[in-house]
């Protein structure tokens, strides 16, 4: 028995004459950016640090939301609080005292974990240095065109940052290893955001280009945390973190919020530090500068170079001839078994 099957294909075609989104597009193929990634790292362990824990999966969350899939997230966390025996709500992490967000979630993908965050592998990572045969999500596989943001949270101190409680990043060795990665072509623009004490130490070596830093305190100041859960026992969440969180939550994939803006979430009144920024090694305006060109990522564009005000629909037929040849045989009911013998 011969069956035919038509399959008509309709493919519209939209194209815009906007004279703005012609030109957003041009400035976009313009900037080099084509991709984001994000590189958030905690980096303490014990049970009174749950609140870095906090902050690092707070961030993890929103760059999900606005866009940036986890093949292209590198997570760093140094201890496991959401299986801590000392958890009231095992496989649970929460920023807020009210439990609203379960930040560790059903689809937290850990990249480094426990004793695998530390200098070496933090540095490693940056720079491109590592082992053969390290798996592909250990791996940050940005190019010349990637935006990346960097988020630091745990214990520090003029000049460094404790990493396990056992070693430390200098401020040096930071700025080295965002210099290898220049030289490398391994990013277009940097975001630095580190949430610690006398943070704003880690960024003052900086000396490659297109980097923007933000710090949660002045060298000599303290970061403080936000508030305790009582349920938990332990504070929480950083404040700076959790008023960066604030105004993260505001804002979408194609929200207008400026990097500029993002800079100013927390005050003195609000902080108790002084929130520090360095931005005479990034080259555009931070108030002109999406907050999504770093928090989100970027959307595939196609640019068209003839571009016409009307729409065209074009139609594909396509004739497909589907053949069935006949293998079996149909049996009756057996009414008597003669009819095997045919």
């Amino acid at each position: 028995m011969m069956l035919s099957l038509c399959i008509i294909f309709v493919c519209t075609i939209l194209s815009s004459g906007s004279a703005e989104y012609i030109k957003k597009v041009e400035d976009f193929v313009k900037s080099g950016h084509t991709n984001n990634w994000a590189v958030l790292v905690d980096t303490s362990r014990f049970w009174f640090n749950y609140r870095h824990v906090a902050n690092v999966l707070s961030i993890y969350r929103s760059v999900k939301r606005l866009g940036i899939p986890d093949s292209q997230i590198i997570l760093m966390i140094a201890d496991d609080m959401a299986c801590n025996p000392r958890n009231p709500s095992p496989a649970t992490v929460y920023n807020n005292a009210n439990q609203f967000i379960n930040v560790y979630g059903d689809d937290v993908e850990v990249d480094y974990r426990g004793y695998e965050v530390t200098v070496e592998n933090f540095v490693r990572l940056l720079t491109g240095r590592l082992p053969p045969g390290t798996p592909r999500s250990k791996q940050l596989l940005t190019d010349e065109g990637s935006n990346i943001l960097v988020y630091l949270t745990g214990h520090g101190g003029d000049g460094f940052l404790k990493f396990q409680d056992s070693e430390e990043i200098t401020s040096q060795e930071m700025a080295d290893a965002l210099e290898q990665m220049w030289q490398k072509q391994r990013y277009h623009e940097l975001f630095f955001m580190i949430d610690t004490c006398q943070a704003a130490s880690m960024y003052e070596r900086f000396y490659s280009p297109n980097i923007l830093a933000v710090a949660s305190s002045l060298v000599g100041e303290d970061s403080l945390s936000h508030h305790v859960d009582p349920a938990i026992g332990v504070y929480i969440i950083d404040r700076y973190t959790y008023y960066a969180l604030e105004f993260l939550e505001r804002v979408n994939a194609s929200s207008d919020k400026t990097i500029g803006e993002f800079l100013t979430v927390c005050p003195k009144r609000l902080c108790i530090s002084t929130v520090g920024v360095r931005r005479d090694l990034f080259k555009r305006d931070p108030y002109k500068v999406p907050v999504t060109d770093f928090f989100g990522s970027v959307r595939p564009v196609e640019l068209l170079q003839d571009i016409e005000n009307e729409t065209q629909e074009i139609t594909y037929e396509k004739q497909v001839t589907l053949s069935t040849k006949s293998k079996y045989r149909f049996v009756p009911q057996l009414e008597n078994f003669s009819v095997l013998s045919k």
